[in-house]
């Protein structure tokens, strides 16, 4: 290989790519995928969807990976299809039937009453097929395996949990909801608990991510759309900005940033990006003090 092609940048920028999952895919199906069609093999995503729902996935390609773990993904936004009157294995449309109920005739009232009390901040058991992590080992991994996984509860909150629509059949009565809530709520623990409190059962047919922190399907773009235009959501400069709190810095500033010196604080609480008098992203900072550093350099000094 020749100098020049060594130094030659990346044929990909750095950004973000907002996806528009489809059912049946993992998260690392998608990632995956994008590798391919951007040619680069420099993808990760900020937080995994199940293999059945779809909506958004946030995708960070070339320097931009190094930023997700940055990124403040704590709320999140759904449209959920929820079964009353069977119970399922994964909580799921997905798993085996563990045990089914009449509930054609569940009082609405009912309904809405324990809707009302799986809304605030509650202690959630996630699902036993979830990705929490118990001594070093997925709950799914466990559960897969045969064998018992008891997980405990976790604080999470639902700031959200409406019913837009009701159905009834001959058996069971479907729920469509909006949920927004926390990361680390489980939307398939909220339907199996619903359903546990009306003693019927319940689980989830159908899950819509719709907005992860404050990236939503706006911006999204399905695989086939990317296939045809392979480009990205944002570039690393707006997706510093729609992201973190922006502060504009003089030149001198951000020379030190983007050698890793510290600067004067900004009063900003968190994680903010600081821009220099070019409208680039230089770094991530946070305040420790009167002074500020950087917590991941985007624009690294020579």
């Amino acid at each position: 290989m020749s100098a020049q092609s060594r130094n030659q940048s990346p044929a990909v920028p750095p950004g973000l790519l907002i996806v528009d999952k489809p059912a049946g895919m993992t998260s690392h199906d998608v990632v995956s995928r994008v590798r391919r069609i951007m040619g680069t093999r420099k993808v990760g995503h900020a937080g995994t969807l199940d293999p059945m729902a779809t909506g958004v996935l946030v995708l960070g390609l070339e320097r931009a990976t190094k930023l997700l773990g940055h990124l403040a993904l704590d709320t999140k936004a759904y449209l959920a299809t929820i079964t009353l009157g069977a119970a399922t294995s994964t909580d799921d449309a997905e798993g085996e039937v563990l045990s089914t109920t009449d509930a054609a005739d569940v009082d609405e009232t009912a309904i809405r009453d324990g809707v009302a009390a799986l809304t605030g901040d509650l202690q959630q058991v996630p699902s036993a097929v979830s990705a929490v992590k118990i001594n070093g080992r997925r709950a799914y991994e466990i559960a897969r395996s045969g064998e018992t996984v008891e997980l405990e509860a976790r604080p999470v909150t639902v700031s959200r949990f409406d019913v837009l629509a009701l159905r009834r059949t001959e058996t069971t009565t479907e729920l469509d909801v909006l949920v927004e809530c926390s990361s680390g709520t489980y939307v398939r623990a909220l339907a199996r608990d619903l359903g546990e409190a009306l003693e019927v059962g319940g689980h989830l047919t159908a899950l819509r991510r719709t907005r992860v922190g404050p990236f939503g399907l706006a911006t999204a773009r399905t695989l086939d759309q990317l296939e045809e235009a392979p480009e990205l959501s944002m570039g690393l400069d707006q997706a510093v900005e729609t992201a973190f709190p922006r502060r504009n810095v003089d030149a001198k500033t951000a020379r030190a940033l983007s050698h890793g010196q510290v600067v004067t604080a900004a009063g900003v609480e968190g994680t903010y990006g600081m821009f220099d008098p070019d409208g680039r992203a230089v770094a991530l900072v946070r305040d420790r003090g009167r002074t500020a550093k950087a917590v991941l350099v985007i624009v690294p000094g020579n």
